[in-house]
């Protein structure tokens, strides 16, 4: 029998001036940069691909990462200071926060004590269990704040997989979603990856991210291959990326 052959393309040839707004590239905050030297690697392979806009999220969790402004702004400027110090002034570093819906976050957001992405945006995650009994409130009040939520890897939620409706109501009460690029290459999975094409082709992906902690994970970005039917349906996500947060 005859295979049909279908055209691949590397990821990374259309990254260039693409805006990452989900990475763990602050040193010393969480899973990802474990120190300078580890932000410095990460942020020169972005620059390699074309990556110099990035919007950095550490994690803010109460349980295992609980994250301050103070902490992350500390981490924040540590960065900002040797990247101009080794000349790299074109890269454009952000701060803000990946947020775990958890029994602190309200509190969080009532004391105004978080880090919107441009003031207007909450990247946020749950547990990979189950949804948080908070979800739905926690939700409706990022949204009375005046804030956009924008959940994070709805595809590695394994408990949505045979619930897939679930994606269509988080986007019907104004919860945008925020796919990891890494899922498209089976990183996490082959059933991660079949999901993150199906939510890419039911148009269900608002936005995309590297989620990046190490070059490691860089390097398993830059071997992702994708037929020209996966590239039609992300390259509109990846010119919305720019467009909102360029």
């Amino acid at each position: 029998m005859f295979q049909i052959l279908i055209k691949k393309n590397f990821l990374v040839d259309y990254l260039g001036n693409f805006v990452d707004i989900h990475n763990h590239i602050l040193p010393g905050l969480d899973d990802g940069a474990k120190d300078i030297s580890d932000s410095l690697a990460i942020i020169k392979g972005f620059n390699e691909i074309g990556i110099t806009h990035i919007i950095t999220t550490p994690h803010v969790n109460q349980n295992f990462y609980p994250n301050t402004t103070e902490s992350i702004r500390t981490a924040y400027n540590l960065v900002q200071d040797e990247l101009l110090h080794l000349g790299l002034k074109h890269i454009a570093l952000e701060s803000s926060s990946e947020y775990m819906i958890d029994s602190n976050f309200e509190n969080l957001l009532e004391q105004k004590l978080i880090a919107p992405i441009r003031n207007k945006f909450l990247l946020v995650e749950m547990p990979f269990l189950q949804i948080p009994i908070n979800f739905d409130q926690a939700t409706f009040t990022i949204a009375t704040k005046g804030y956009n939520p924008i959940l994070a890897h709805p595809e590695r939620y394994f408990f949505l997989h045979s619930n897939y409706n679930k994606y269509g109501e988080f986007k019907s009460k104004g919860i945008s979603l925020q796919l990891n690029l890494l899922s498209l290459g089976n990183y996490y999975g082959k059933q991660v990856s079949k999901i993150a094409k199906k939510l890419l082709m039911d148009d269900y992906i608002d936005f995309a991210g590297t989620d990046i902690h190490n070059v490691n994970q860089l390097k398993f970005l830059k071997d992702i291959k994708l037929c020209n039917r996966t590239l039609n349906k992300l390259i509109p996500i990846l010119n919305r990326n720019v467009e909102t947060f360029y």
